[in-house]
């Protein structure tokens, strides 16, 4: 056996036992170990901690002493303004389903085509995205104010009638915000299909094609269907996000008027950091945490199951 071969049988006996072609484990170890330690700091630890604080009733700055157990968490079930936030973050995840992502779907698939100027069209629709929540919901909170930009575009084209109080009315504030939401998600998400389109070949298009199917059944038929493991993403990302809702929504409109635009998170917000309650806000924060979760186990579970046994074999 050459110095050559003995070095490398010495190499392999190294690596890790029955799994070829893998590194070391010191080498494993020490790429590993930097990862886990700001994961366990930054993710593990806070949620510990908040956990431990949803059983106390604590205003942030006095001792742990005063145990209640489960009492935050009945506090919250049991307020409607809870229930409120909660149904406002469902009604922000139907709309996106019903309204962002199809409308996503629809302006990735004409810009995936050759298109004058459609490098201008994606950089214009995704470059909304890139701005901060904060600057968004500073510069929306203006258009929309009374006599505002808005208003002042639907009066150029004789729609004084309908122009609205659109964040201080109750009824319509919500809705008035999605708009903004979607405005400046929806880039993401088209960038997302965008990319799932370019990895499908044209040669089946063009097979469909000959065989004499129309551009729509092309599209249901032979697209869509392809294209369903990034539309499933995007749709997980897009729960996930209206869950989690809150630096757009309390720039903009602080979870007001009257509630009526409030999220768990601008909820959660308000208890803790406005009113001082540290354990009820750790309570909330606990049952989001556990609801995103619910959510993404589920849905790995049940929607990408199949996709990601796909992408590992």
């Amino acid at each position: 056996m050459t110095t050559e071969s003995k070095a490398d049988t010495a190499r392999r006996g190294r690596r890790v036992k029955g799994v070829p072609g893998t590194a070391p484990w010191p080498v494993i170890v020490g790429f590993l170990l930097p990862a886990l330690v700001l994961y366990t700091v930054f993710v593990l630890y806070p949620i510990t901690q908040s956990i431990r604080y949803s059983g106390f009733d604590w205003n942030g700055l006095e001792p742990l002493t005063d145990w209640v157990g489960f009492q935050n968490f009945k506090d919250a079930f049991n307020d409607p303004l809870f229930i409120e936030a909660v149904t406002n973050n469902g009604i922000i995840i139907g709309l996106s389903l019903l309204l962002q992502i199809p409308f996503a779907v629809a302006l990735a698939v004409l810009l995936s085509r050759n298109l004058k100027g459609r490098g201008v069209f994606r950089t214009m629709y995704f470059a909304p995205f890139i701005l901060s929540e904060v600057v968004t919901g500073v510069v929306w909170r203006q258009i929309y104010r009374p006599a505002g930009l808005f208003d002042q575009i639907l009066a150029s084209v004789g729609g004084e009638s309908v122009t609205q109080e659109w964040l201080a009315d109750p009824k319509i504030a919500l809705y008035s915000l999605f708009f903004v939401i979607s405005w400046k998600y929806f880039g993401f998400h088209m960038v997302l299909i965008l990319a799932g389109l370019q990895l499908i070949p044209t040669e089946l298009e063009e097979a469909a094609a000959i065989d004499g199917a129309s551009w729509w059944k092309g599209f249901r038929f032979v697209t869509l269907p392809l294209l369903g493991p990034t539309i499933r993403v995007s749709i997980f990302l897009s729960i996930i996000g209206a869950l989690q809702l809150f630096d757009l929504v309390w720039v903009t409109t602080k979870g007001g008027p009257i509630n009526s635009t409030a999220t768990m998170a601008t909820y959660l917000v308000d208890w803790g950091f406005r009113r001082g309650q540290f354990g009820y806000a750790s309570a909330v924060s606990v049952i989001v945490f556990g609801l995103s979760l619910i959510v993404a186990l589920f849905y790995q579970r049940f929607v990408l199951r199949r996709d990601l046994q796909g992408a590992l074999t």
